[in-house]
């Protein structure tokens, strides 16, 4: 159920939508108007030292036209300028809206102020208008790219995240057209006109990779809720882990408006682009959402199913002897129910990579599945079994035989590639299309991860050989 089968959307205010990557940034409308011009028209405040610049990778961002000192102020919208749909309102247009957001999952949050986005594109005059026209017309996230390059991402975790989403946009399609399709032209959110799935998808897709959840509107205990909101030009900052800029909210409990700022977080020298870090993500959520891939990403990692005949076979295979993954004892059983791997709704998914580099309770199982004292074991709390830092908590063999198992089973996941890395260079090379590029260079990260994943876990394991022989022999 590929998104390339979705049929051109049917907006006429703008561009029509189309299903291909964006191959470069190209904007809604030939010459929109001048995002800074309007930010500041608009009461908005925008550094003198602030432009609008192309970045050769990045498409379209802010960069310094000189200097801007630590801690001056770069962008701030007054509380007008923010798009934001709070689905809670009251009779008319809005209320129609409401109901579309209403049908979907709250995991697809983007999709509810797509709405939104898409009624204010389709609207004549809409004050917004200026910004849309900005946006891009199209995005190079997964659910626009071909059958075959969703394919081309070869990692099933991601593959199933894509075509839940293209199915969603595939099925909403139809319930929008049902809601729609008896409404008076004045009752229209679109002003009549169709919306499919390509535009639901452009509206999701836009949202997902500029939007921010920020403080909304005080409730009656003295805090905000969070509701998520596009912030003209502010979203055109490009990311970095290292950013050199930030988004601050001027907490004021008696003022309902909350003025949203840009500040530079340390000195931004000419030409710098401005940077904002949107979050410490892996990169399935930055391909899902952001529609780019992060090379060395410190925070991605690879999803694994616990499956204990899968770990015998891994253990066995690393020779380890005795593996008891799929046969556990009652004491273990006990264990593993406390770390929510059995029951009634286990939890079975885990993780490699990433800072944590092993997730602790996939650590904590291995630990205690491959001890055989019980009373070692229960010496220890469920945080320290869990810990990469408690060096060897059962001792070092059993520390040993649970890394050669995890290295074991990252083989496997390598093998689960069709393709190998110099395979994967060998296409780059040859030259291929931005979504193919797109896909295999995920890929390839993803591998690249797996390999440091062995590589940190086989110096673990070499330190603890050295310290057992040196022990041997003192």
């Amino acid at each position: 159920m590929a998104a390339s089968k979705m049929v051109m959307a049917s907006l006429t205010h703008c561009r029509a939508l189309t299903s291909a990557s964006a191959s470069g940034p190209a904007r809604l409308v030939p010459h929109p108007p001048d995002l800074i011009k309007w930010v500041r028209r608009e009461g908005g405040f925008v550094h003198p030292a602030v432009k609008i610049a192309e970045d050769g990778t990045t498409g379209l961002g802010l960069a310094a036209s000189a200097e801007i000192p630590k801690g001056s102020d770069l962008i701030a919208l007054p509380d007008h300028v923010p798009l934001r749909f709070e689905s809670d309102v009251g009779d008319g247009l809005d209320s129609v809206l409401a109901n579309l957001a209403h049908r979907v999952p709250e995991e697809l949050w983007a999709m509810k102020l797509g709405l939104k986005l898409l009624q204010e594109r389709a609207k004549i005059g809409s004050y917004w208008w200026p910004y849309i026209s900005n946006l891009p017309e199209t995005y190079s996230v997964p659910i626009f790219f071909p059958g075959e390059d969703i394919k081309n991402l070869q990692y099933a975790p991601l593959l199933h995240q894509v075509n839940k989403r293209c199915r969603f946009l595939l099925d909403f399609e139809q319930e929008v057209r049902h809601i729609l399709e008896d409404l008076k032209p004045d009752d229209h959110p679109f002003g009549g006109q169709s919306v499919d799935a390509s535009s639901l998808g452009w509206g999701m897709s836009a949202v997902s990779s500029r939007a921010f959840r920020l403080h909304g509107k005080m409730l009656p205990d003295g805090t905000h809720n969070y509701v998520p909101m596009m912030l003209p030009l502010i979203d055109m900052c490009n990311h970095s882990f290292n950013p050199n800029s930030e988004i601050v909210q001027q907490q004021d409990a008696g003022n309902l408006k909350i003025p949203i700022k840009v500040v530079a977080a340390k000195v931004i020298k000419q030409n710098d682009p401005l940077l904002l870090n949107y979050g410490c993500l892996n990169n399935d959520l930055f391909l899902l959402d952001y529609g780019f891939v992060i090379h060395s990403n410190p925070y991605d990692c690879i999803e694994l199913r616990y499956d204990g005949a899968l770990l015998d076979a891994a253990s066995m295979a690393a020779g380890v002897s005795s593996p008891s993954f799929s046969a556990p004892a009652p004491w273990q059983e006990d264990i593993l129910s406390q770390l929510n791997f059995y029951g009634e709704t286990p939890l079975l998914k885990v993780s490699l990579g990433g800072p944590e580099l092993v997730d602790g309770r996939f650590l904590a199982a291995l630990r205690v599945l491959l001890a055989s004292d019980m009373d070692t074991v229960h010496k220890h709390d469920l945080n320290t079994l869990a810990s990469l830092s408690a060096e060897a908590p059962l001792g070092i063999a059993n520390e040993v035989a649970a890394f050669r198992t995890i290295i074991a089973l990252c083989v496997i996941a390598l093998g689960h590639f069709p393709t190998k890395i110099m395979e994967d260079e060998s296409l780059l090379k040859e030259g291929v299309s931005g979504s193919t590029e797109l896909a295999i260079q995920f890929r390839m990260q993803k591998k690249y991860m797996i390999i440091d994943v062995m590589r940190d876990l086989t110096r673990r394991v070499k330190l603890f050989s050295s310290k057992e022989e040196e022990r041997a022999q003192g």
